[in-house]
């Protein structure tokens, strides 16, 4: 990429290539009875976890708790953050940032 300093590549076998995010709902105290599940049924909230992956050098960080699907975004951006993984804008999020919205004058 221009104007970036790129670690050095290397290597890696397959199914390590990617790196994967864990997100977990909770699906206690749906149900009517202790001890029981409501199948398809979950708060809309958990925990986010990046496992461990020997290539890119991830894992050992606790999961990461989310109380709201609304910040469930923000705490994956997070956890990786806290990894050390650096993420690289696609196309469509560059051509969505290219031109923000304007503020109105009041």
């Amino acid at each position: 990429m221009k104007g970036l300093l790129m670690p050095r590549t290397s290597g890696s076998t397959y199914g390590e290539k990617m790196i994967e995010v864990s997100v977990r709902f909770w699906t206690n105290d749906i149900a009517s009875e202790k001890g029981q599940l409501v199948p398809k049924h979950a708060w809309d909230s958990g925990m986010v976890a990046v496992p461990r992956n020997k290539t890119h050098g991830l894992g050992g960080v606790e999961p990461m708790a989310f109380t709201s699907i609304l910040e469930l975004t923000k705490v994956i951006a997070d956890a990786l953050a806290k990894q050390g993984v650096t993420l690289h804008m696609g196309r469509k999020s560059r051509r969505l940032m290219k031109d923000p919205p304007q503020k109105s004058k009041p």
